[in-house]
C-alpha cells in the first residue's frame, strides 16, 4: 500500500510505501530541511512536527518518544519524525518549511 505525505506550508508532497520509511526520511526526500542532531538515532527530539491530518493512521506514540520529548522540552502535541512510519495519507507542518 502506498500513502501520500503532504508538507505544510511548503505544499510539497511525496508518495511512499506505507510503513517502510520514517517521516524524517520522507521529509529529506522532498528536499525540506529538518533537524536531527543525533544523526537519526532517535534521541535528540529536534525533528518534532505537527500532524495536521492523518494522525489516526499512525502507530501510537511510544513511551520512549514521550520520554525523549519530555527530556528535551518538546511540545507534547508534536510527533518526532524519526519515530513516525506513515501508514496512511498524512499532512504535517513545521514552522520553518
Amino acid at each position: 500500500m502506498r500513502c501520500r505525505v503532504r508538507f505544510l506550508p511548503s505544499e510539497r508532497t511525496i508518495v511512499i510505501q506505507a510503513g517502510e520509511r520514517t517521516l524524517l526520511e520522507a521529509t529529506r526526500d522532498v528536499g525540506l530541511p529538518i533537524a536531527s542532531a543525533c544523526g537519526e538515532k532517535r534521541a535528540c527530539a529536534r525533528c518534532g512536527v505537527e500532524i495536521v491530518e492523518g494522525a489516526g493512521a499512525l502507530e501510537a506514540e511510544t513511551d520512549r518518544e514521550k520520554w525523549i520529548k519530555e527530556r528535551n522540552r518538546i511540545d507534547p502535541n508534536l510527533r518526532l519524525a524519526c519515530h513516525v512510519h506513515p501508514s496512511g495519507d498524512l499532512t504535517v507542518r513545521a514552522s520553518y518549511w
